[in-house]
C-alpha cells in the first residue's frame, strides 16, 4: 500500500509539471507566457507583413545611392494610380532634395532609412538617436508639416535597443518586408516580377530599391501582375494598423482580439 502512495504522488507531480509546461508555452500576442512569468528577455521584431483579409499590399523603395531612375519610378506609380513608400537615407536626401520634394509632391509616402546607412545594431544609443534625428530633420525640412512616421533599418539589421529607441523616442514604426525582390543582385525584370508574384499574399510588404539595374523593367510587370491578381497597391502607412495591434514573433502585425 505504501508503494502505491509514493507512485501516486509522483504521478500527480508529473501531471502538474506537464500542465505548467503547457500553460507557459501558450502565446499571448505573440509572446510566450513563460517569457513574462520567468522574466526572460522578450525579443522585439519589426513589422514584416500584416494579417488582413483585405487584398492589399505595399510596395517600398529604399533610396541610398543614385537617383537617375527615381522620377520615372514615381511617374509610373502615379500612371498606374497606386501608392508607394520611399525609405530615404539622410545623405541621399542631402544630395537629391529635389527628388525628395518630387516624391512628396506626388503624394507618395516617405520614411527614414537612417542618416548614413550603418549597421545600427552596432551603434551606441546616442548614435542611434543621432542617425534617426538627423535623417528625420533633413526629410521634414523638405516636406514641411508632414511627419516621418516610418523607419526601415539599414541591411534589415535590428535588435531590441534599436526598436525601442525608434518607437519610444521618435514614435516610429519599424518596417521590414516579407517579399525581397533581390533587385540589387542584377536580376532581370521578369525574374524580379516572378519573385513578387510567387510570394504575394494579403498584407505583403515588397522590398525594392530605387536605383537597381532593372527596376524600370520590373516595375510595370509587378504593378500589372499585382493589380491583375486583384490586389490594391497602397503605401505602408495605409496598409498597417496604427492602434489595437500586436506583432507576433514572426513579424506579422495582427489585430488584438
Amino acid at each position: 500500500m505504501q508503494y502505491f502512495i509514493v507512485k501516486k504522488k509522483y504521478l500527480l507531480l508529473l501531471i502538474v509539471t506537464i500542465l505548467c509546461a503547457c500553460v507557459l508555452s501558450v502565446n499571448i500576442y505573440g509572446t510566450p507566457i513563460s517569457a513574462v512569468y520567468l522574466g526572460s528577455n522578450i525579443r522585439l521584431v519589426p513589422i514584416y507583413n500584416v494579417d488582413t483579409e483585405a487584398k492589399k499590399v505595399a510596395i517600398t523603395f529604399d533610396s541610398a545611392w543614385g537617383a537617375d531612375k527615381t522620377t520615372q519610378i514615381v511617374d509610373m506609380i502615379k500612371e498606374y494610380g497606386v501608392n508607394a513608400t520611399f525609405f530615404l537615407v539622410g545623405f541621399w536626401v542631402e544630395e537629391y532634395p529635389d527628388m525628395v520634394k518630387y516624391i512628396h509632391d506626388n503624394g507618395l509616402e516617405i520614411g527614414t532609412h537612417s542618416n548614413t546607412h550603418p549597421d545600427m545594431t552596432s551603434l551606441s544609443e546616442d548614435n542611434i538617436r543621432l542617425e534617426l534625428d538627423t535623417s528625420i530633420n533633413l526629410i521634414e525640412d523638405i516636406i514641411g508639416e508632414d511627419k516621418v512616421e516610418l523607419f526601415r533599418a539599414p541591411y534589415g539589421a535590428y535588435n531590441n535597443n534599436l526598436l525601442n529607441i525608434a518607437s519610444n523616442d521618435f514614435g516610429l514604426k519599424t518596417i521590414q518586408w516579407n517579399i525581397d525582390t533581390l533587385d540589387w543582385k542584377g536580376l532581370s525584370g521578369v525574374e524580379i516580377c516572378d519573385r513578387v508574384m510567387s510570394r504575394l499574399e494579403n498584407g505583403s510588404i515588397i522590398l525594392c530599391h530605387n536605383n537597381s539595374d532593372h527596376i524600370l523593367d520590373a516595375l510595370p510587370l509587378i504593378l500589372e501582375g499585382v493589380l491583375n491578381a486583384g490586389y490594391e497597391i497602397v503605401s505602408v502607412g495605409e496598409l498597417i494598423m496604427h492602434d489595437n495591434y500586436y506583432i507576433d514573433n514572426l513579424g506579422i502585425q495582427r489585430e488584438k482580439e
